[in-house]
């Protein structure tokens, strides 16, 4: 996608701020490693196949947006090594602790990038990706600040540009008021398709779900998570 064709971002701040307590020497070493190693680098074309930008031979391409510490995306990679992973995190502690754990056992099926994700999503080809992941997103609580939340119809557009006919979007939070918000949003978009079947279906983790840190204080703090999935149409 050319510059001109991207969509603004001028109001677009889906992220707060960058850096926490400052890293260790190790980390940052690692860090600066592990981006040599693993970024991707948006001021090059994108391959007209994803698929090369791994050096696994890999049959199927994932997102997953605000990785966090990375728990996730890392038994993710592990698990499914015939699946490239790509994984975005701005937060700087988040992406050193992330390359930390890759320098001890590096993994060929997984990228990432340390910026805004709309930028990856306006690079990466049309229909590229199966499935994406944003879990437990920031749920910006203050009504004031709810256009900052990353699901938005602008971005659900950038996701039903980039993902495959059959592709599968999931989203997770404990924040109620955000649970209703993609709802809301991805009906009225109309690219995507709810995939429950009883109520009980959104309450029970997805298949394989190893847990996060953070979704294990939202249930010692008697939040209860809910865990949707969407079909691009």
């Amino acid at each position: 996608m050319h510059a001109k064709d991207r969509l603004s971002r001028v109001t677009e701040g889906f992220f707060g701020r960058r850096h926490g307590k400052t890293i260790r020497p190790q980390q940052a070493i690692a860090l600066e490693c592990g981006l040599r190693e693993y970024r991707i680098d948006l001021t090059a074309e994108a391959p007209a196949d994803l698929k090369t930008l791994f050096k696994a031979e890999v049959s199927a391409l994932q997102l997953e947006i605000g990785f966090g510490g990375g728990e996730h995306l890392l038994h993710r990679a592990t698990e499914a090594p015939q699946t490239g992973f790509i994984g975005v995190e701005p937060f700087v502690n988040g992406m050193a602790k992330m390359m930390t754990a890759l320098g001890k056992s590096p993994l060929a099926n997984l990228r990432v990038y340390d910026d805004d994700a709309t930028r990856l999503l306006d690079w990466l080809p049309s229909g590229s990706l199966d499935g994406i992941d944003l879990l437990y997103p920031d749920p910006w609580p203050k009504k004031k600040h709810w256009k900052r939340r990353f699901v938005s119809a602008a971005n659900l557009g950038r996701f039903a540009r980039v993902l495959k006919a059959g592709g599968r979007f999931r989203f997770a939070s404990d924040i109620d008021s955000y649970v209703n918000w993609t709802l809301l949003a991805c009906r009225d978009h109309g690219a995507f398709a709810w995939q429950a079947e009883d109520a009980a279906d959104w309450h029970r983790p997805y298949a394989g779900w190893p847990g996060t840190r953070y979704e294990a204080k939202a249930i010692r703090e008697g939040r209860r998570p809910a865990y949707l999935t969407f079909i691009r149409k």
